[in-house]
């Protein structure tokens, strides 16, 4: 799998990743056999990055890849995590002594010593701008509990705000076929920084794997369920913000761009990796034949200018009046 520069970490991760939120929570019940076969299934198909945060399945998801890394070692694996969301969203919360609570939680779940990068979990847009926040993780670095940190971001402007922060390694935010917006601004000035970004939500909630329809119900406890309108957090981490109906109509329309060699997830991820600063993208898996066909997506052809004017065009006309302005 080809590697790329994980911004300034000073390591190189494979261009597609794994989204370890379905192993934790919220994406209906994932026993801990099916987890660990994704992370198997992963990481013998070349991904050597995994994404996980401590509130999937409050520290379920850590734990499940800390057991994984235990049995079957972590050479040459980076495990990023995210910390801030187990507190009231109050910028007073993001505390020297809060994280190192956090993160030395962390450290017991995924079994290290030293954490590979710990991202701010989409905190308060204040957090970004406050000194003190970011001198407390540079204390965390000097103290070896972390390697680099970085942040996961919400809105465009949070993006660049971090970006412009010399510690700051990576940015991880929401890019796919239905989320253009990064791509003018935020990829060009990650870029020019040496910033990593990490693309997440790839699929847009899986709407881009081209599997569902109308009449495609979610379990209770599944968040493409209870937040459908932004009742529990963001409404742009469910479907990208676009309303579900609208995003099968656009599936519908990119369909006919998709090779016939190809998935439509694979087109969809392939089409996060031809973007210029990206570093790697973070599809999520609930079995082992995902993981596999989402690594697959990093041997197929770049996308032709024909099917790029396609996205753009299937984005402008269904996509942009609902998210273009918001994120």
């Amino acid at each position: 799998m080809e590697q790329r520069a994980l911004g300034r970490t000073g390591r190189k991760v494979g261009v597609v990743g794994l989204g370890a939120w379905q192993l934790g929570a919220d994406w209906g019940e994932v026993d801990e056999g099916q987890a660990l076969a994704v992370l198997a299934a992963a990481v013998e198909a070349g991904i050597t990055f995994i994404d996980t945060a401590d509130v999937y399945g409050d520290g379920r998801s850590e734990q499940l890849i800390g057991r994984f890394l235990k049995s079957h070692g972590g050479d040459g694996i980076t495990v990023a995590t995210k910390m801030g969301r187990r507190v009231p969203q109050d910028p007073a919360e993001y505390t020297l002594e809060h994280f190192r609570a956090w993160t030395d939680r962390s450290r017991t779940n995924l079994g290290v010593e030293r954490l590979d990068l710990v991202q701010l979990h989409c905190p308060p847009t204040p957090v970004y701008s406050d000194d003190a926040v970011f001198d407390a993780l540079d204390t965390l670095v000097a103290e070896e509990r972390i390697a680099a940190y970085g942040v996961s971001v919400e809105t465009r402007a949070e993006a660049l705000t971090a970006i412009a922060r010399p510690g700051v390694a990576s940015v991880q935010l929401i890019l796919n076929m239905l989320r253009l917006g990064p791509l003018d601004e935020v990829l060009p000035a990650a870029q020019r920084a040496g910033v990593g970004i990490i693309a997440r939500v790839p699929l847009a909630s899986g709407l881009l794997s081209g599997r569902y329809d109308e009449h495609t119900t979610f379990a209770p406890d599944d968040h493409r369920t209870y937040n459908r309108s932004g009742e529990a957090f963001d409404v742009g981490e469910t479907f990208s913000g676009v309303p579900f109906e609208t995003g099968l109509e656009a599936v519908r329309r990119l369909r006919p761009l998709v090779p016939e060699d190809e998935t439509m997830a694979q087109f969809a991820l392939r089409w996060i990796i031809d973007q210029p600063g990206v570093s790697v993208v973070i599809p999520g898996a609930r079995n082992a034949g995902q993981a596999r066909g989402n690594a697959a997506a990093a041997e197929v052809a770049p996308l032709s200018e024909e099917a790029l004017a396609g996205v753009r065009e299937v984005y402008d006309e269904l996509i942009a009046p609902h998210v273009a302005d918001r994120w």
